[in-house]
């Protein structure tokens, strides 16, 4: 009889490093990582910086090559989607791909019987209606939207608009800014990033993207103007600040554009899983050891954990967390596995500082917590001139996180110590002052 599989659904940052942990950790039987791109795993972050610039190649984003990948003995099924999980059975339904020899024919239905399943599918880009057969709207979510977009934004003198002032919208304007093109950037948030970062920090991102020529406008998009089915200009809904672009019939803004960049947010690909057994309100939600159900794990974008030092839930679409996670799964799944075997060890919590940077230009944000949702935020930093930054964000009467920008590395490492077991307000304010006060 042939062993069940340990099976990974996504082959991302996530994904492969669960992969990779369940090797390490001792699984010897067979492992299949399921993929629904047809590329290997590979890095996100640089698709909306690096490759977008163009400074980069898709070689040089790959987490690993074929040859790399060999020592795992993995059953890789890339172009190959979930589409389906019997959760008490741990049985996959998958499509036909081009990856696994079982498979067969491309578009048969392939039912996998398994050890263990670990969930690491990430989330997919948000559009908006109607601009699906609008030619010029993009979104940037994955190496092949990342590539359409690089090839609009060939040459220079594009009139590209980005719908979303978060953190994927700002770091795509300040590329697409560098490269040459007129860039607007437009939010329903007055200021850029504002729900990770807070409103001071935020108007300084704002000053900055001035600065290097970006215009922003604050408002919801209404609809799109086109020509020849190309996109010709971003409507704005009426009460938006006045802007360059004239003002629509409606009494809305309307931006000239020939490129838009659709920037605002992403869902979890938690749509296959309709399994009662899982919840997937925002994700699939987990305990605190990153298990969704007996023998069923998540990790990466679309797990939403039970964070034991925070007490709530988090998901957390940032790239080492991705990393972690993956590894946290797979280290819990086969504790699960091996529970009743030799050497069997106890699950652990999933506990992890949370960390997201992102690179703008000359500035470098580097932010250890959760910043978002915070009640409180302080700035006792905040140089505009020296690109100096330091905020502190509280809830509910502790110290959360701290987000950072220009300090010393051994600032910052005090201050990462300060967030990774929230304090009360007063006295991790103090710590923070003394960890700053030199340096």
């Amino acid at each position: 009889m042939t062993a069940r599989p340990i099976a990974v659904v996504g082959a991302s940052a996530a994904g492969l490093a669960a992969a990779e942990a369940l090797r390490r950790f001792g699984w010897t039987g067979p492992l299949s990582l399921i993929g629904d791109e047809q590329h290997l795993p590979y890095d996100r972050p640089p698709l909306s910086k690096q490759l977008l610039h163009g400074t980069w190649e898709p070689g040089k984003l790959l987490l690993r090559t074929e040859e790399q990948l060999a020592p795992l003995d993995l059953d890789l099924r890339l172009g190959t989607r979930a589409t389906g999980l019997d959760v008490a059975g741990r049985t996959l339904t998958l499509d036909g791909g081009a990856g696994g020899p079982a498979l067969g024919q491309r578009g048969e239905r392939e039912r996998l019987d398994c050890t263990g399943v670990i969930i690491a599918t990430g989330v997919a880009a948000r559009t908006l209606p109607g601009t699906d057969a609008i030619a010029g709207i993009h979104t940037l979510r994955t190496l092949d939207d990342a590539l359409a977009l690089r090839g609009r934004l060939t040459g220079t003198g594009r009139r590209l608009v980005i719908v979303g002032n978060g953190v994927l919208g700002c770091e795509a304007a300040a590329v697409a800014t560098e490269l040459g093109h007129h860039t607007t950037l437009v939010g329903l948030d007055e200021v850029p990033m504002a729900a990770a970062v807070g409103p001071a920090v935020g108007a300084l991102l704002a000053e900055e993207h001035r600065a290097h020529g970006v215009t922003l406008h604050t408002g919801a998009v209404d609809g799109f103007e086109t020509a020849a089915g190309t996109v010709t200009a971003v409507r704005l809904a009426k009460g938006g600040p006045p802007g360059n672009g004239g003002v629509a019939a409606g009494g809305g803004t309307v931006l000239p554009a020939d490129t838009v960049l659709l920037a605002v947010g992403a869902t979890p690909a938690v749509g296959w899983l309709t399994d009662p057994a899982l919840d997937t309100a925002d994700g699939l939600r987990c305990d605190a050891y990153c298990a969704a159900a007996p023998g069923i794990y998540a990790a990466g974008d679309v797990a939403r954990w039970d964070h034991p030092v925070y007490g709530r839930p988090l998901r957390f679409e940032h790239r080492m967390n991705a990393t972690e996670q993956g590894m946290a799964a797979a280290r819990n799944l086969l504790a699960e596995v091996a529970a009743d075997g030799p050497g069997a060890q106890e699950r652990r919590p999933f506990a992890p500082v949370p960390y997201f940077w992102s690179d703008q230009y000359d500035l470098k944000l580097q932010a250890y917590g959760p910043t978002a949702g915070a009640d409180r935020i302080e700035t006792p930093v905040l140089d505009r001139a020296g690109r100096r930054i330091l905020a502190v964000y509280g809830r509910a009467g502790r110290c959360v996180a701290v987000l950072v920008c220009g300090l010393p590395p051994r600032q910052i490492r005090a201050l990462r110590a300060v967030v990774a077991d929230p304090l009360d307000w007063e006295e991790a304010r103090e710590r923070i002052d003394a960890a700053t006060a030199t340096g």
